[in-house]
């Protein structure tokens, strides 16, 4: 220890008390090195602040795969128990971790319960704490598998890159799935390094996020001797190396894929985004209030510069957001034909609206769908997409038989909650390139909905109205833009309250409307790329990612001196401690 200088030693004396200190102090220090994680998330995007999560991820581990720092030394474990002590005590740090990561990252849900405060306050611990604790249980899952496959050396942080990829895919598939703010978005929210999407996918991402911000954990651990810090300068600086090597290169990789000037532009088109601004609430959105809602969106529709209006030559198509009306549409004829007066002919709009089906003898609608519909100048309604994977408790309630009988209800105001649409829906647009429609939250799924036979545009409307000027739409816009870099497709999106903007098949803004303004934005409509690695095979390199990550792990488990080096780590640790 002599070649490092004072305060260095200082400071990892400091930090090994944290990880090889009690069981709650470790426990803290995962609660914030997950919480420093999410400030690599939009609006923020300080990438630094995921390495530091990361690498206090791995020692975190570590200090897991010691024994627990009881200051006894261990009854010499069969290798199957000693896996599942290890997998025990990370999964109990993992969870500690995920849950800082969530509760910072999440914690402006809360603002969706204050928007109707009488009905829905009471449920705000829920939606800021229970659903981290919830996710935090995938992040547990993540810790506790690398904890079982746990061993020394640089390989470690391929096994930790792989269980928490592995985690992080089953987070966005099971239990209907919320892959919202993955690891991988620390990097996919920068144009350069989030362009290895259109190949490995947002889970691929996480997986490459994990592995390159980890890789310093290697430089030095709290968690191990601290007179093995002195010792293997070369092999404890190449992994941190090679991370930083293959940083640049994904930087290079983006760099030399986004071409220097604007791509082509789909001929013919002319898009005007219409972000009303209206608020959520029922004092505002409601059936009283139905003409000066429509009235605002045909205002702003028509602009307010001499030659803004629509016109031959002008937009065609005019684009409004998710769940525009207080009514269904397809209902009020009057309101159809406003909309078809303010229409040119050959000019469509493009707009979220619920619909409802009859299925009762009066002919009243008994089941309800939250959907994207296409109005042209006629006032018909000539196409419809149904929105298929819902929010849970925001537009549906789960096991809505119990949780109704306990006064329970979902957010929007229809009886019974929307029912899910067919997946793979499709809206066809006049005079438009093959449509990929996303109704907001779907637009965080990777591989969700985009036609892979038809290369046309995704558009996504959504209503980020119930979170105010938080980070949630920005993070919203953030992971709508990584399917738009995925598949090679350019997006128009349009929101309620912001963020709309036009995004190029790279994932660069063409247009943009800013978080709370009111107003109306004209753009062009990019054209599409031929279709991506990630469109044409899915998540195959995500799979094959995993397999080298585990397979690497497997590997260094088998060295003939893995155990050995396992129980000096333990045995130095517990004389520390003693």
């Amino acid at each position: 220890m002599s070649s490092f200088p004072a305060a260095g030693r200082w400071l990892f004396a400091v930090a090994r008390g944290g990880f090889v200190g009690g069981r709650w102090r470790r426990r803290m220090v995962a609660l914030v090195a997950g919480a420093v994680g999410a400030l690599s998330l939009a609006p923020f995007d300080f990438l630094p602040a995921m390495v530091i999560a990361m690498t206090m991820a791995v020692w975190l581990v570590d200090a897991a795969a010691l024994n627990g720092a009881t200051g006894q030394s261990p009854p010499a474990p069969t290798p199957l128990r000693e896996a599942g002590r290890r997998a025990r005590a990370a999964a109990a740090l993992g969870w500690w971790f995920g849950f800082g990561y969530f509760v910072a990252g999440l914690w402006w849900l809360g603002a969706a319960f204050l928007v109707e405060a009488e009905e829905f306050a009471w449920a705000l611990p829920l939606g800021v704490l229970g659903l981290p604790a919830g996710l935090a249980i995938f992040t547990a899952a993540g810790f506790g598998l690398a904890g079982a496959l746990w061993s020394p050396g640089p390989v470690r942080v391929l096994t930790l890159a792989g269980a928490l990829g592995a985690s992080e895919y089953l987070r966005g598939v099971l239990l209907s799935g919320f892959p919202w703010n993955t690891f991988g978005m620390a990097f996919g929210g920068h144009l350069l390094t989030a362009q290895i999407a259109s190949v490995v996918g947002m889970y691929g991402l996480s997986v490459l996020t994990v592995a390159i911000c980890a890789a310093p954990a290697t430089l030095a651990s709290p968690a191990r001797p601290v007179d093995d810090l002195a010792r293997g300068w070369l092999s404890r600086f190449a992994p941190a190396g090679a991370a930083l090597a293959a940083l640049l290169a994904l930087a290079v990789f983006g760099y030399d894929r986004i071409p220097a000037g604007p791509g082509p532009q789909e001929p013919g088109v002319r898009i005007r985004l219409v972000q009303p601004g209206i608020s959520q609430d029922t004092a505002v959105f409601n059936w009283d209030n139905r003409e000066k809602i429509l009235n605002q969106y045909i205002r702003l529709s028509e602009g307010q510069a001499p030659d803004a209006g629509l016109g031959p030559r002008g937009v065609t198509h005019l684009i409004w957001p998710e769940s525009a009306f207080p009514f269904l549409l397809a209902d009020h004829p009057e309101a159809r034909a406003a909309i078809g007066d303010m229409l040119p002919p050959g000019a469509v709009l493009i707009t979220g609206a619920a619909r409802g089906e009859a299925l009762t003898p009066g002919g009243r609608p008994n089941r309800f769908y939250n959907s994207m519909q296409v109005v042209n100048h006629d006032g018909r309604i000539t196409a419809v997409y149904d929105k298929s994977h819902l929010v849970p408790f925001g537009e549906y309630l789960p096991l809505s038989g119990l949780l109704d009988s306990l006064g329970l209800r979902q957010f929007v105001h229809i009886p019974g909650g929307f029912t899910a649409g067919a997946p793979g829906g499709s809206l066809e647009v006049p005079g438009f390139p093959p449509v990929t429609p996303l109704i907001c939250y779907e637009a965080i799924f990777p591989g969700f909905g985009p036609a892979r036979g038809a290369r046309g545009a995704i558009v996504n409307v959504t209503n980020d109205g119930w979170f105010g000027q938080t980070p949630g739409p920005w993070q919203h816009l953030s992971q709508a833009r990584l399917r738009a870099i995925e598949q090679g497709l350019p997006l128009v999106r349009v929101a309620n309250t912001g963020i709309s903007v036009v995004v190029d098949s790279w994932g660069r803004t063409n247009t943009f409307l800013p978080l709370g303004k009111i107003g109306y934005a004209d753009s062009t409509l990019p054209s599409a790329l031929p279709p991506t690695a990630y469109a044409q095979s899915g998540d195959l390199f995500f799979v094959l990612l995993l397999i080298f990550c585990f397979g690497c792990s497997a590997l260094a488990g088998r060295r003939p001196d893995a155990a050995t080096d396992s129980r000096q780590l333990v045995n130095h640790a517990n004389g520390d401690l003693q």
